[in-house]
């Protein structure tokens, strides 16, 4: 009898693994053929057999933990399916799949959401979680043995990670600028496995004194002798210091629809007066870091003066330390520096950014009247007039200070909702919803600009004033909206040159007190701190001047994988490739350096700063050598 029973359970707990299996497979053959057809995006028929096996695996280790073959089922659909169908999402939204740091990211999200957006986000997180965390049956010790199973494996993983993600790169293949391509050719599984693995192999030793030297040479040429021979002075005496005001205005989604040909919009959105004096500003451009999102980046380049070269959000991974960005360089000439933003204060971790690089005041949600609200959004008008408020209140302007007033915008933001005071005034072609709504947010958006612009000029007539769009709008999934008009391609492995240049351009004008706007033609984000500070008369050795030496004879753009060079004869991608342009291995080399620099400075040792305002360390070790001066 005890050998019936025996056999009927050691039958059933078959037919139980069985039924795992069986349901992990039609789950992914479902899920496969739903965001293909839905959304797009699938991996492509090569990788379909290894993401298979890849899911397989993981349901035998849950399946291994679970407490029935009930709960397992509905544990592992809910899990899979979040993280299958959000990396769909995104690569549709935005163009790139899920990354490591998308998950350290995730947090920033639930504050850009509110009301059943928020709830939803919430629930997309919470339920799966506590969905595994209810199917394991936790009193088993197979369970145990199974996590200490895996442990183990995640302990091999960042003990190892850079002999993993050669061995996984030479297995699966790597792409560094066409990462759609690696989810596609890997499936989510390993994709998320070799990106977090080669995550954790960058994790390197910040860059030697030696190694900073070399690299800031290279990238000053032969201008690096005059920082390395600034002694004292560069606290500021012997230099010319600023004393007009900066406004800086920065511009969410801010572009120029009317290039999207195919949508047959009604009229042109941009208030008339705005085109006018784009004109006259030559109609430059400024070249940003990323596509639809990731304001920070953007952010990070305009006051920091470096660039951002990876996926990933600077603000959050790679600011560490206090860093004499643009604000706390102004400050240090006397400026007031205060930043304003009407969303969560601690969005794209702002808070300690902001801090890092040296604003004085921050005015974020809680500190504004939110009395004008498109949906999530306060507008543009309210943000304006309530700064200048402000400013006008607390004698800022024509005080005895200058200020640094920087003022980021929300209104703008996808999906471009609209309140009842801005009704829709501007129709697209049928299919082109977003683009229209998009379309009418532009509408109210140019004009409460120029509006502001009158006011401010008005007020500040000596004032140096930027304004420019931190990225193109998000449209719908696949670079639509910009794939009809022949703008992009829909994956961006199948981008051309061009098409490089026209996904970061947004427009740039710069006006120049009473002098009005001035051409500066299209620049790197990166590159606008140097500029200004040439226009604000600003004398002083900064580390905002390093990057843009490496841009005199041609501005690059770096893109996660690759980069642009904007050269005055004709523009080239450079992709790491054997067809690459022979120059590419130069702008390679100078961009390198620029990194080893911007490593050293935002989560390094900080020697570029030894080397930049303080006194020459060679000169120190020499005349304490001859015994003339005592160490610092």
């Amino acid at each position: 009898m005890n050998s019936v029973l025996a056999f009927v359970r050691a039958h059933s707990r078959v037919l139980s693994w069985c039924a795992a299996l069986l349901f992990v497979l039609v789950w992914h053959w479902l899920a496969i053929r739903a965001g293909g057809r839905f959304l797009q995006v699938s991996p492509w028929a090569s990788a379909y057999t290894r993401d298979l096996v890849a899911h397989l695996l993981l349901g035998v280790v849950l399946f291994a933990m679970a407490r029935s073959l009930t709960r397992f089922m509905i544990a592992t659909m809910a899990v899979f399916s979040v993280l299958t169908f959000g990396n769909a999402m995104k690569l549709s939204t935005l163009g790139a799949p899920v990354m490591p740091d998308d998950f350290a990211a995730a947090r920033n999200m639930f504050l850009l959401l509110d009301g059943w957006s928020l709830v939803a986000a919430v629930l997309l997180v919470s339920v799966p979680t506590l969905l595994l965390v209810w199917s394991i049956d936790w009193k088993r010790r197979w369970t145990w043995v199974n996590l200490a199973l895996v442990g183990a494996a995640v302990g091999l993983v960042v003990s190892f990670p850079a002999d993993l993600v050669r061995a996984m790169d030479r297995h699966f293949g790597h792409s560094v600028w066409n990462q759609p391509a690696n989810y596609q050719s890997r499936g989510l599984p390993i994709h998320l496995l070799q990106e977090t693995t080669r995550a954790l192999a960058r994790r390197v030793p910040p860059p030697t004194a030696p190694e900073v030297d070399q690299a800031l040479r290279l990238v000053a040429g032969e201008r690096a002798s005059e920082f390395v021979k600034v002694t004292e002075n560069t606290a500021g005496a012997g230099f010319a210091r600023p004393r007009r005001n900066l406004h800086m205005i920065v511009l969410e989604s801010f572009w120029d629809p009317m290039a999207l040909t195919a949508s047959r919009l009604s009229a042109d959105p941009l208030d008339p007066e705005f085109r006018r004096l784009w004109a006259q500003a030559g109609h430059s451009h400024l070249l940003a870091p990323v596509f639809g999102g990731y304001t920070a980046n953007t952010e990070f380049e305009i006051l920091c003066g470096f660039p951002v070269t990876a996926d990933n959000v600077f603000f959050e991974t790679g600011l560490k330390r206090d860093v004499p960005c643009l604000p706390r360089h102004l400050g240090e000439a006397g400026y007031h520096s205060l930043a304003s933003h009407p969303n969560a204060a601690s969005f794209w971790n702002r808070v300690n950014a902001y801090r890092r690089i040296g604003f004085e005041t921050y005015w974020a949600d809680q500190d504004f009247v939110l009395d004008d609200m498109n949906r999530a959004f306060l507008s543009d008008e309210s943000m304006y007039r309530q700064v200048m408020e402000r400013l006008r209140g607390a004698g800022t302007l024509g005080g005895s200070r200058p200020v640094f007033n920087y003022l980021l915008t929300y209104f703008g933001h996808l999906p471009y909702p609209l309140n009842e005071r801005r009704p829709a005034v501007i129709t697209a072609a049928e299919g082109h919803e977003v683009v229209a709504a998009y379309a009418n947010t532009l509408y109210y958006k140019s004009r409460e600009l120029m509006a502001f612009l009158r006011e401010l000029r008005a007020a500040d007539p000596d004032g140096l004033i930027v304004l420019f769009g931190d990225h193109l709008p998000a449209l719908t999934p696949n670079f639509g909206g910009y794939t009809e008009s022949g703008l992009l391609a829909g994956r961006r492995g199948e981008f051309t040159d061009p098409m490089f240049r026209t996904l970061v351009e947004t427009p740039l004008i710069l006006i120049d007190g009473e002098h009005g706007p001035v051409a500066v033609g299209d620049i790197p984000a990166y590159q606008l701190p140097a500029l200004l500070l040439d226009r604000l008369g600003d004398q002083r050795p900064s580390i905002l001047k390093l990057a843009a030496q490496a841009g005199e004879s041609s501005r690059i753009r770096p893109l996660p994988g690759v980069h642009l060079v904007v050269a005055a004869d004709e523009d080239r991608v450079c992709r790491g490739a054997e067809t690459d342009a022979a120059a590419c291995s130069e702008s390679t080399r100078r961009l390198q350096a620029v990194e080893t620099l911007r490593t050293d400075l935002f989560s390094g040792s900080q020697h570029t700063l030894l080397e930049l305002h303080l006194p020459n360390r060679r000169f120190r070790a020499a005349a304490v050598q001859s015994g003339s001066q005592t160490p610092l």
